[in-house]
């Protein structure tokens, strides 16, 4: 994999040439796409010319970037054959900001389609046999094959940190609100976040930081003696034995590099918001696909289907409860994590399942989109079939920074465990 911070920092010494950087992206995706389908389509010739015009602390980094996120100087198709050919006028914000920054857009990588449950042709790296995750399965897969060291990735329910987990990188779902959506194919307003998977946790800060405007880094800084909350069983995400293990040797690994741990039990309100966010996202979902709906019907898959007239039954009355529901479990939220500097998850039920029907489960990661605040998913635990297992790290919203502190302790307790 390519460390961005590592190679940022080559480039600015002069120790690293951008012309190094592209060969070995060039030579790595040769030896590995055809199997792996990372891409919809990429231009490594194009993004070279626009990294060698780069300014900003991305340094012309190469970036893939989700294909459900609009790029106005290729397709966008949203991972659907109704889009096939789509070329928006201009880029979306996150883009634009992202070039802005210092980025080279290197190519756009598959989605579900509109990023939603029904699988692109992406295959997990670590064993191809495996599910690479979803929604954001081009972008997790693509880091991890060392295609390029940053991609942008979208959640509404699980879509950074399960693919995250499932490929070994480490994935950053930043505080609702803190990357702009304006030119993302939105399925669900209210839940729909960008986010950025790296190597590991210091290379989503730096990223992240630089497409916000944000000071996030992480290296180099003094963490400190953090209070984690080690979360209780969740009476709706069952976790398997590897994933069970996995989690009391991250509370033992995070006890012997000097944190301090508490154990966390969530109130009844949590099990109310973890129904309302289907309620919240079918009612968005059948409202933002309209059009889709009532020009291409056939087109759409009918698992997504039968999503969007599930959620043309659910009733205005519902759905205003829903958010209800959500407004109170996020005040109850900002209460549990009040004393912490952040709260530990599973990022899954375990490790990638067998085969490519499906992405998996985000039952560990819906609550906490719709609580908009922080999540990353940090890498370097391995299942026994020697498939990787993230552990996830959230903090309460507005406070990244801690969340980034909290997952960099653990990951390096965890490389040095």
């Amino acid at each position: 994999m390519l460390s961005a911070l590592e190679l940022a920092r080559g480039l600015e010494a002069g120790t690293l040439s951008l012309d190094d950087l592209y060969e070995r992206v060039a030579e790595r995706i040769a030896e590995r796409e055809d199997e792996i389908g990372a891409f919809v389509n990429y231009d490594l010739e194009t993004a070279r010319a626009d990294a060698g015009r780069a300014s900003g602390p991305l340094r012309g980094l190469p970036l893939g970037v989700k294909d459900n996120i609009d790029t106005g100087d290729r397709p966008s198709e949203y991972g659907s054959p109704i889009h096939a050919g789509h070329r928006p006028a201009v880029d979306a914000a996150i883009v634009a900001l992202a070039r802005r920054a210092g980025g080279a857009i290197l190519g756009k990588t598959v989605t579900t389609e509109f990023a939603f449950f029904e699988p692109g042709r992406t295959r997990n790296p670590h064993n191809l046999e495996h599910t690479p995750g979803g929604s954001s399965s081009g972008s997790a897969a693509g880091v991890a094959a060392g295609f390029f060291p940053l991609a942008l990735g979208t959640q509404t329910g699980g879509s950074v940190v399960r693919p995250a987990s499932f490929c070994g990188v480490a994935g950053f779902k930043p505080s609702f609100g803190r990357l702009p959506t304006v030119g993302l194919k939105f399925f669900s307003w209210s839940l729909d976040t960008l986010g950025l998977f790296g190597k590991g946790v210091a290379d989503v800060a730096f990223g992240a930081g630089a497409l916000a405007g944000r000071d996030w880094r992480i290296d180099g800084a003094s963490h400190g003696t953090p209070h984690l909350g080690f979360l209780e069983p969740q009476p709706w995400a069952q976790a398997d034995d590897d994933m069970l293990e996995a989690f009391e040797r991250a509370r033992s690994l995070a006890l012997r590099a000097g944190a301090k741990v508490s154990s966390v039990s969530l109130p009844p309100v949590f099990r109310e918001a973890f129904a309302a966010h289907q309620t919240i996202q079918d009612y968005e979902a059948t409202r933002a696909l309209a059009a889709e709906v009532d020009m291409a019907a056939e087109r759409i898959s009918p698992k997504l289907r039968k999503t969007l007239e599930d959620g043309a039954a659910i009733s205005a009355e519902d759905y205003d409860a829903a958010q209800e529901t959500a407004l109170a479990a996020r005040r109850a939220c900002a209460e549990a994590m009040a004393t912490l500097d952040a709260l530990v998850t599973p990022s899954a039920p375990g490790a990638a399942p067998f085969g490519l029907a499906s992405t998996g489960s985000s039952v560990f990661n819906r609550l906490w989109t719709l609580m908009g605040v922080p999540a990353v998913n940090v890498p370097g635990l391995v299942a026994g079939n020697g498939l990787p297992l993230g552990i996830q790290v959230l903090a309460p919203f507005g406070r990244d920074r801690s969340a980034l502190r909290a997952a960099s302790i653990l990951e390096t307790a965890f490389a040095n465990g």
